[in-house]
């Protein structure tokens, strides 16, 4: 059986922006995937979730493979922890069933609704960065389906470039089938947490390096309204699995914003007024305590279609890394910028990216600091601003992360990822998607 494009209307990404009219095939099992071989016309791309902001996952005029269909566990080992699923399985489906056996991933991201296949062709990175690295530091093995080659196995040991390339690839190099992926084994489903309220952005990257040697998981949130001696306040989490509590799993998210009417809600005096309670509620609660993974992780997961608060206009997602050696200044410099042009997020998230070496060609994170926010979308006002920050971040040698920028310039993404002309020669040549033609022609 081969695998049947049926015309679609609305493909977007996840800000909302990028609305697509494509064909999608939805396969059920890797057999039908024998039409990514043949002739038809167009660029083919291989899509998940579809959690990305950015056009990585998007291909005008050409055909997406829905992969979600393929969400199989091949097999699990439990005294190693290696599991082989296919590239459709999601991390939430992961958690749910290797949790209760005492299993986490190495690795997540802010939501666990990603696809395996997602996971690595973006490289994410979590909140423990500093001792475990991206995603891909924990993946053995991948299948590739290649419209030159066939059916292909690739590991750091067997066809190590074409691997390398997989990781980070933004699914460039070819559909993913399965991936072989070492899970980490936990005491228990809870951890014990620490919340510090810092003053300022010194005393929060003080406390965030400082964090790394004691502490698996460590994520602060800042105050991105916040200005003159508060620049850069925010909040401190850190955390490391604890010994105590069951392996009870996630609740199903039961709250959902209904409507994308809701064009008014976000703006830049509700922003202010959420960013000042919210630093407020955070020193009142600050102290240890025994928390399940589900909020440390997945504090967005609890309501579906959050990204509809922005309204039908959507939003831009920025997230850049400053290299350490860059200092804190370039980080000031954003967050003063930031909260002089009353934009901003109510969840701007600064971590610190370690020195695990990422295996992806083009993976993202590199030794330093990385910021992360939401921009609800005012055209040309918005886009003057996220040009501002790109000069910071240009000048500080940073880089963007193409999974949640939509509008990286080429410029910055060719001098952020001095990889990039090796990776080229891996691209499947029946591969595209929106960002690839941006970048390469």
């Amino acid at each position: 059986m081969t695998l049947g494009f049926f015309p679609t209307d609305r493909i977007a990404s996840w800000s909302r922006l990028g609305i697509r009219h494509q064909s999608i095939g939805r396969p059920r099992f890797v057999s039908d995937l024998s039409a990514w071989s043949g002739g038809q016309a167009g660029p083919r791309l291989a899509i998940g979730s579809r959690r990305s902001y950015s056009d990585v996952g998007l291909a005008d005029g050409g055909r997406l493979v829905d992969m979600t269909g393929l969400q199989r566990f091949r097999s699990f080992d439990a005294d190693t922890g290696v599991l082989v699923a296919e590239a459709g399985v999601t991390l939430d489906s992961i958690l749910t069933t290797f949790v209760p056996r005492g299993f986490f991933v190495p690795v997540t991201p802010g939501t666990r609704f990603v696809t395996l296949g997602g996971a690595v062709a973006n490289d994410v990175h979590g909140k423990n960065h500093g001792c475990a690295g991206t995603f891909g530091c924990h993946v053995r093995s991948l299948v590739l389906e290649r419209s030159d080659e066939g059916r292909i196995r690739v590991s750091p040991d067997e066809h190590g470039d074409l691997f390398a390339a997989t990781i980070g690839g933004l699914g460039l190099t070819g559909v993913i089938l399965e991936v072989e992926l070492q899970l980490q084994r936990i005491p228990s489903a809870f951890l014990d947490t620490e919340t510090i309220a810092c003053r300022n952005l010194d005393q929060l990257c003080d406390l965030l390096e400082a964090s790394e040697a004691d502490y698996e998981h460590s994520v602060a949130w800042i105050d991105c309204t916040a200005t003159g001696a508060a620049l850069g306040r925010g909040i401190l989490s850190r955390a490391n699995w604890s010994n105590q509590g069951d392996f009870r799993v996630h609740r199903t998210p039961r709250k959902s914003v209904p409507s994308d009417r809701m064009d008014g809600l976000l703006n830049p005096v509700t922003l202010k007024i959420f960013n000042t309670v919210y630093y407020g509620l955070g020193r009142m609660t600050a102290g240890r305590a025994i928390r399940h993974y589900e909020p440390l992780f997945y504090p967005l997961d609890a309501i579906l279609n959050w990204n509809r608060l922005y309204g039908r206009a959507g939003l831009y997602q920025y997230q850049c890394v400053i290299p350490r050696d860059a200092g804190r200044r370039p980080v000031a410099r954003l967050l003063e910028r930031i909260a002089a042009s009353g934009e901003g997020s109510f969840l701007a998230v600064l971590k610190s990216f370690g020195n695990v070496a990422s295996p992806g060609m083009l993976s993202f994170p590199r030794q330093g600091l990385t910021l992360a926010l939401d921009f609800r979308n005012r055209g040309n006002r918005t886009l003057d601003l996220l040009r501002d920050l790109d000069a910071f971040v240009e000048e500080a040698a940073g880089r963007l992360y193409p999974a949640k920028d939509i509008r990286i310039p080429r410029k910055m993404f060719e001098s952020g990822y001095p990889a990039l002309g090796r990776f080229a020669t891996h691209v499947d040549p029946n591969c595209c998607s929106d960002f690839w033609k941006r970048m390469s022609q």
